[in-house]
């Protein structure tokens, strides 16, 4: 992704303000990663961004610190709380959950490119702190409980599981390695939560004490009433 603003007739990106600058090439390296799907130069930043090599090194110390600066945009969850407050929750359940995985699913794929060119097998360990992860879990949780919860009524299972599923199926099917170097469209995953992949009704379909429903789910559709 380049630098945002004009451009001189030269190709060079227009001045701007240190912070804009700064989070103008955090993005330019951001997106030259997951284009070559390794570290890149700073040069080839550089490039992207349409600015000198230099000014890399007029807003950032070094590499390390510049990279230490992708790595914690990358992981910061505001964006991902802001794309998700952007959602229309009116649209329609379906239209709704699709909404939702795709903005997951560019979350999660962004953070696989970034871990891989980085040759990460978890998050840094500045973003491991437990409570900090629980509090970030729960923003996560509540901004999705919010989309979903008006259409409760549309759904057999209690709103909570339903997002449980929607995440799991969405993260497994986003990541290449998972999945078979493929991606799963965010309706695939929509339409198989909701619809499932049979012709024939759920055996709890009319009464989840009589059909069979697995007693976890059972026992959270109870309880959920």
């Amino acid at each position: 992704m380049g630098a945002s603003g004009s451009t001189r007739s030269s190709g060079r990106a227009a001045p701007l303000p240190p912070q804009e600058r700064r989070e103008a090439l955090i993005q330019a390296a951001i997106g030259v990663i997951r284009e070559r799907h390794t570290l890149p130069t700073t040069r080839q930043i550089a490039e992207a961004a349409g600015v000198a090599e230099g000014t890399i090194f007029r807003v950032f110390a070094n590499k390390d610190s510049f990279f230490d600066a992708v790595i914690e945009r990358t992981f910061d969850p505001r964006s991902l709380q802001e794309d998700l407050g952007k959602i229309d929750g009116g649209a329609g359940l379906e239209t709704v959950m699709i909404d939702l995985v795709a903005v997951l699913q560019a979350r999660f794929q962004e953070i696989f490119d970034i871990m891989g060119a980085f040759s990460m097998v978890g998050p840094p360990e500045r973003f491991r702190d437990p409570v900090r992860q629980r509090r970030q879990e729960a923003e996560l949780g509540s901004c999705v409980l919010r989309l979903l919860e008006p259409y409760a009524d549309q759904l057999r299972l209690p709103v909570p599981e339903v997002t449980r599923l929607l995440r799991l199926l969405t993260f497994s099917g986003s990541h290449k390695h998972i999945n078979d170097g493929e991606v799963l469209a965010p309706e695939v995953i929509v339409q198989t939560i909701l619809y499932g992949v049979s012709t024939r009704p759920a055996p709890w379909a009319t009464d989840p004490l009589e059909g069979g429903m697995p007693e976890r789910l059972a026992g959270k559709q109870i309880r959920g009433k």
